[in-house]
């Protein structure tokens, strides 16, 4: 149960590099969020931890909205996991991660969104990523609590 908990926690905070994305519509190709994103672990904190080793988030258009999929080498081994969405603030199911079972995205711009995730109905995590206007860097903050009532505080910087 630890070992799923410290994926849940490390999990959420990568995830938030896939939901952001999620309200793009037909402009996608030129979204500054959209290409395959890199986690600089050195930069990054994640409290209580423990942190990924690696992630990368390849997000794609699809459709009206955007594909996420998420590889990653969390402390305790891979996982790898995916989702799809409009970003019109709709809870979507979320495949290949045990930590949550849907995101809710809403978009504030085209380089900034907040994401819900949840499980069970319930609120797990609140993540808020912002992307350089050039598209080139990301900075996601994770903030809620884990399984054990552990508050968690992550922030994840990306490159594409």
């Amino acid at each position: 149960m630890r070992a799923l908990l410290g994926r849940h926690v490390a999990g959420i905070a990568v995830a938030a590099i896939g939901a952001l994305a999620l309200t793009v519509t037909a402009g996608a190709q030129t979204d500054p969020m959209v290409g395959t994103w890199k986690l600089d672990v050195a930069k990054s904190t994640y409290k209580p931890g423990p942190a990924p080793k690696s992630a990368t988030a390849v997000i794609e258009a699809a459709g009206k909205g955007l594909k996420v999929t998420v590889d990653a080498v969390m402390a305790d081994g891979p996982m790898k996991w995916s989702y799809s969405s409009e970003g019109d603030g709709k809870d979507v199911p979320v495949t290949g991660n045990p930590g949550y079972d849907t995101a809710n995205v809403t978009r504030a711009s085209p380089t900034e969104s907040t994401i819900v995730y949840k499980k069970g109905g319930k609120t797990v995590m609140t993540v808020k990523a912002v992307a350089s206007k050039d598209g080139k860097t990301m900075t996601t903050t994770s903030e809620g609590v884990d399984a054990k009532g552990q508050k968690v505080h992550n922030v994840g910087h990306y490159t594409k």
